[in-house]
């Protein structure tokens, strides 16, 4: 079992643990000719830089990427990041160590975000939508890959039950929304939220890692997406045509934008609102990712990917003493009411 994790390390720290190795490469520097091992390094708090300078040439051929191997190293701070300077590397056999232990797995119970999408989709009032969405929930091979899939390999959910967590979210925000909107179709956007990334189960891998399968990189989950709900479809007798046609518009369409992967733009109302809502849904979870880090300088977090900005810790930002310029305003007032009653007794 591991006991040190990466979010555990401290600059100056003697380290003896174990990592997931993501990647690993020789470097030369152009200026000095001198070569080291860049490694990185994972497990299921976060990442972290290794570099080796001495005596690499010798362990390098003993590991490959995704194995789990066991360092020793000392953490240092360089440029205002926490690195390993690395001492030794030594590969380890499978029984030495929890593969949970190294890729990050959602804080939620997968179990009862299952439940909950079932009763959502059990609760649909279509009949054909709802024997769909049962023959894919349900399915034997599809759910226990719905229940360990990521949402995305890094921008949101990047962790494993990342994909269940954020249909079930959505499905919460499909059901305020619609409840504001009620000339949505609750049904066929509901259709929308537990369909739109089931591709995900067959483009993306977590072995050891996440990574693209082959099917993944070629073909994408929009395209997988597609195909998995067109042959659930063809399994359903006399499916209705124009029903299949806008449930499958929702899966070509919900990255909203030809530039962000969607083979069509969103032309019904559900299709619009879907795509809306995965984007809100996942921003604010990349957002949170950032939050959580400890990255970044004073108030601010280090740049936020999916937003490519850097994003302001509002409560840590308001919790500071407060000065002058953010004076409370109501204090503020009542001081020149009284200012202004004392000037009129004079």
């Amino acid at each position: 079992m591991k006991t040190l994790f990466i979010s555990d390390l401290r600059d100056g720290q003697q380290v003896a643990a174990t990592f997931l190795v993501r990647s690993k490469e020789i470097r030369t520097s152009p200026r000095t000719s001198r070569s080291w091992l860049q490694l990185d390094l994972a497990d299921r708090s976060g990442t972290i830089s290794g570099k080796m300078w001495d005596g690499y040439e010798s362990m390098v051929t003993l590991f490959e990427r995704d194995d789990v191997v066991k360092i020793r190293a000392r953490a240092k701070l360089y440029n205002d990041q926490l690195e390993l300077t690395v001492e030794h590397i030594a590969p380890c056999s499978e029984h030495e160590y929890e593969l949970a232990d190294f890729l990050p797995h959602t804080k939620q119970d997968v179990e009862k975000l299952y439940a909950h999408l079932n009763e959502a989709v059990h609760a649909v009032e279509n009949p054909w939508i709802k024997t769909l969405l049962v023959s894919v929930v349900e399915d034997a091979s599809i759910a226990p890959k719905m229940k360990r899939a990521p949402a995305a390999m890094t921008m949101h959910h990047a962790y494993i039950g990342g994909l269940l967590e954020h249909v079930v979210s959505l499905i919460d925000l499909m059901r305020l929304v619609s409840s504001h909107y009620p000339e949505l179709n609750r049904d066929i956007l509901l259709a929308g939220v537990v369909l739109h990334d089931i591709g995900k189960i067959e483009e993306l891998s977590c072995a050891r890692g996440f990574g693209y399968t082959t099917e993944g990189q070629l073909l994408g989950h929009i395209a997988l997406g597609q195909a998995i709900v067109r042959r659930k479809i063809d399994a359903i007798s006399e499916f209705p045509r124009p029903l299949a046609t806008v449930i499958e518009h929702l899966i070509l369409s919900h990255h909203g934008q030809l530039e962000f992967g969607s083979p069509k733009l969103p032309l019904t109302r559900e299709a619009v609102a879907l795509n809306f809502l995965d984007d809100l849904d996942s921003k604010m979870a990349a957002i949170e990712t950032t939050m959580a880090s400890d990255a970044g300088s004073g108030d601010w977090t280090e740049r936020n990917p999916a937003l490519r900005r850097n994003l302001l810790r509002t409560t840590e930002y308001l919790d500071e003493p407060l000065v002058e310029t953010r004076a409370n305003p109501a204090s503020s007032a009542a001081s020149a009411s009284a200012a202004k009653g004392d000037g009129s007794k004079g």
